[in-house]
Order: C-alpha cells, then structure tokens, then sequence
C-alpha cells in the first residue's frame, strides 16, 4: 500500500509539468496522507486540470455507527474489481496524482521507519488514479497499485503505478484495455532511486484523519 506521498512543487510548476493552462492552489501540505488534501489532474472538455481533492473514496463498513467517519480507499488493487471497473472504463474518471516521492515502512514493528521513492531525473512525476464526487468528502481520488519491481521488492511487494510524461496522454484517454495495462507492466528497476531515513513512519498517525484501505 502507499499511505504516504510528497508534493513539494508550487502549482505553477505542477501545471507546466502536466500541460494544465490554468493552475489551481490546494490547501494541501507538502505531505499527502490518506483522507487529507491532495491535488488531482484530470481532464474536463479536452482540457487539463487541476483539482484540489481528498485522498480516498469514503468507505461505510457494515456495523460502523452513523456518527463514525468513513475510511479513505485509497489506494486500487485491481481495476477489474466491480467498485472500481465502472469509473475505469470511463476516461473521464481518470485521474493523475502530481507526486516528487512516495514513502513505505521500513524495519522491525514499533520501530519503522520511512523509506522514500522517486523517479531518476523527474523533479515530479505522475501515478495513474480515479476520481468521484462524493457526498461525504466532495470530490475524492484514489491511486493504482500495481506488483513492485526487484528495487523496490526488498521493502513493500506493492507500487504505485507510475507513469512518465509520455503515459500521461493514453492513462487519460485510452480504452480500459489500455489501462488495466498500466497496472499489468512492471515499472524499471534503474528509474527508481530510495532514500532511507530514520524519520520514524509512526507520526503520521498525528496527522491522518482515518485509517487507510486498500480494495
């Protein structure tokens, strides 16, 4: 699962990234956690845009009270999945999440520790989502997993699916087919570089609103 990722750029520099005319400002930190603000790419009329939403599709489990919050879904683990094949198939519920680094747990339980990913040579980079609104949140985003590769194997068997400026243009607008293939694909092993930190993973828990969940 990915239950943490960084956007360190200013919205100008997103939008140049993705070809967006007009960029809009978020209320999202530089840290993105499951159920707070982060910004989505999505296209409307042909055109790019920017979209501040939050981090996970609202999830009611059956026996939570009417008072609880739902759980942020955010992350998909196979787009074939009725819940989300539906949005899938349709490019206008296609999504990209602007990124410069996402984070797994690293080491032994109680102690673990943050290890960051990025891509080789992309200040920022892009990972293939889907969108709703939703009555409980407004507007909501999720992103793709797929299998990890041989780098990243050794901390998480799980990856974003990542996608570089050329996959942005056929992640948008190609036939689910074309999508799932996204998903399908391993990601290189040499445009991936790690950075191990001893920043403990455990404070995100200060700043989170729900617990994650993957479907």
């Amino acid at each position: 699962m990915c239950n943490l990722y960084t956007e360190r750029l200013g919205a100008a520099e997103v939008a140049a990234h993705f070809g967006v005319a007009n960029p809009v400002a978020s209320n999202a930190g530089e840290e993105v956690y499951p159920g707070t603000p982060g910004i989505a790419v999505r296209e409307d009329e042909g055109q790019r845009m920017m979209q501040s939403m939050i981090w996970g599709f609202p999830l009611r489990l059956k026996g939570m009270s009417p008072a609880a919050k739902p759980k942020p879904v955010n992350n998909i683990a196979d787009l074939n999945k009725p819940m989300w094949k539906g949005l899938a198939t349709k490019p206008q519920w296609r999504c990209i999440i602007p990124l410069t680094a996402f984070a797994e747990a690293e080491g032994t339980k109680g102690a673990k520790t943050r290890t960051w990913f990025n891509v080789k040579g992309q200040p920022i980079f892009g990972w293939a989502g889907l969108w709703r609104a939703s009555d409980e949140w407004g507007p909501v985003y999720s992103g793709v997993m797929t299998d990890c590769n041989e780098a990243i194997r050794p901390i998480h068997d799980r990856m974003p699916v990542l996608l570089m400026p050329e996959d942005y243009e056929p992640w948008l607008k190609g036939s689910f087919d074309e999508a799932v293939a996204f998903q399908d694909r391993i990601f290189p092993n040499d445009l991936i570089e790690i950075t191990r930190t001893s920043e403990l993973w455990v404070k995100r828990k200060a700043t989170a609103t729900a617990a994650p969940t993957l479907l």
